[in-house]
């Protein structure tokens, strides 16, 4: 049972790591159509800005200043929360990895090799934490954007929307939390 329960916990643990990677790389935060007609298809990301012609499909993509510069609090933040948890969660995986059963690292102590399991868990349980406050920080900050340009009166024709990525980060933040809690509270 143990060993199970540290196999899916892992595949859990792996899957959503690589949602919280692909969200922080790509591009696709926020969805804005600017025109009813839906010629273009805009994209504003953690890195980049991108435009999408709807009719041709060619996309464009604009980078932001250099990371030293000036940029709003949400990237800043958001960029911040969800490197570190990128990183939380591979120092997870790798110490996972050798804490498993069917690994042969330490077969003698199998203690240490459950401390390592829980330890894992513990730092999963932080990234995934940090990733979902990074998640939700933007997709609020993006609702609170147009609520103002809605009560201003201003760009009405303007349509925010969560992109792929922030969804993503949001699934991947998740996954990492329930394969904490799995290897945290079940194991034992």
């Amino acid at each position: 049972m143990s060993a199970a329960l540290q196999v899916t916990a892992f595949g859990l643990a792996l899957l959503s790591t690589l949602f919280l990677l692909l969200a922080t790389c790509t591009d696709c935060w926020m969805v804005n159509a600017d025109d009813s007609l839906e010629v273009s298809h805009k994209c504003r990301g953690l890195w980049r800005e991108c435009v999408t012609n709807m009719q041709d499909g060619v996309r464009t993509c604009d980078q932001y200043d250099s990371i030293l510069a000036d940029h709003p609090a949400k990237i800043v933040v958001t960029r911040t929360l969800m490197i570190t948890a990128d990183l939380l969660a591979g120092l997870a995986l790798a110490t996972l990895v050798l804490g498993l059963d069917c690994i042969t690292f330490l077969k003698e102590d199998p203690c240490v090799k459950l401390k390592m399991c829980y330890g894992a868990g513990v730092v999963l349980g932080a990234g995934s934490i940090l990733g979902l406050i990074g998640s939700v920080w933007y997709a609020v900050d993006v609702y609170v954007e147009r609520a103002m340009l809605v009560s201003h009166n201003i760009f009405l024709g303007v349509h925010y929307d969560f992109g792929w990525s922030c969804w993503l980060g949001m699934a991947g933040s998740t996954g990492c939390f329930v394969a904490s809690v799995l290897l945290t509270c079940c194991l034992y």
